[in-house]
């Protein structure tokens, strides 16, 4: 059955206590397209961001494994300009881009027994010695960009040079651990939730505790893989025939 791409695994919605509030979710990979329903793209969700109106309070609710770098930044600086006070809540799993995101928080909120993950930015670079010490050097400007956003929360409890040696080392923090370096500010008690972690990015991350690989290789059905593969080839299709036309230009 081919997924409703208008259908979202993360979503808005104002609160049902006729609060001036908003609950929003971001339960899935943070990409440029949604190409499947768990993707979260900083296009749909500034339109939904938009659509709320004026609130006066934001429950941001996440559980992502991270992705695309600048559509995260673009979320994390779409959360930080809004006039709402913004309550973050990581439910299992803020990883990599999303525990920038997660930084846009007034309040973050971890359970106990949910994670953050930070670490250095990366990409796959192709060319001659010249072209991979840009992309090197590019990453360093990157990564110095979102540095500052976990600096910008946590203050006097962590130092830049401490910083940099986390997101060297990819570290995987405890909702406890995450608290005593100013990623949080409140830990609660423990919820059942499952973190949101695919097989492909348990091969990518170097560090990833062994409870979260033995969760991400939960079974998928053959209907579902192959619908998967088939809008992956399609996106890759649609990818190689832009490079052709563009390459052209």
């Amino acid at each position: 059955m081919v997924p409703d791409r208008q259908k979202k695994f993360w979503d808005m919605n104002m609160a049902t206590d006729g609060s001036n509030s908003a609950d929003i979710y971001i339960y899935g990979d943070i990409e440029k397209y949604q190409i499947i329903e768990e993707d979260v793209t900083a296009t749909t969700f500034k339109d939904d961001l938009e659509a709320l109106g004026e609130v006066n309070n934001i429950n941001l609710y996440i559980n992502s494994p991270g992705g695309n770098v600048f559509e995260g930044v673009t979320i994390y600086n779409m959360l930080q300009r809004h006039q709402a006070k913004i309550n973050v809540h990581v439910d299992a799993l803020a990883a990599s881009i999303a525990s920038v995101i997660a930084m846009a928080g007034d309040t973050i909120f971890m359970p106990n027994n949910s994670m953050m993950m930070i670490h250095n930015p990366w990409r796959l670079a192709i060319g001659n010695a010249a072209d991979l010490r840009k992309a090197a050097d590019d990453l360093d400007r990157i990564g110095n960009s979102v540095k500052q956003s976990y600096l910008d929360k946590t203050g006097d409890k962590l130092t830049e040079e401490k910083l940099q040696e986390m997101l060297d080392a990819e570290t995987w923090l405890s909702a406890n651990e995450a608290y005593e370096f100013g990623l949080c500010d409140v830990v609660e008690e423990a919820n059942q939730m499952a973190a949101s972690i695919s097989d492909d990015l348990i091969q990518k991350y170097k560090n990833v505790p062994e409870k979260l690989q033995k969760q991400g290789n939960s079974p998928v059905s053959g209907e579902e893989m192959a619908e998967r593969e088939r809008i992956a080839n399609e996106a890759k299709a649609n990818s190689a025939y832009l490079d052709n036309i563009l390459g052209g230009i």
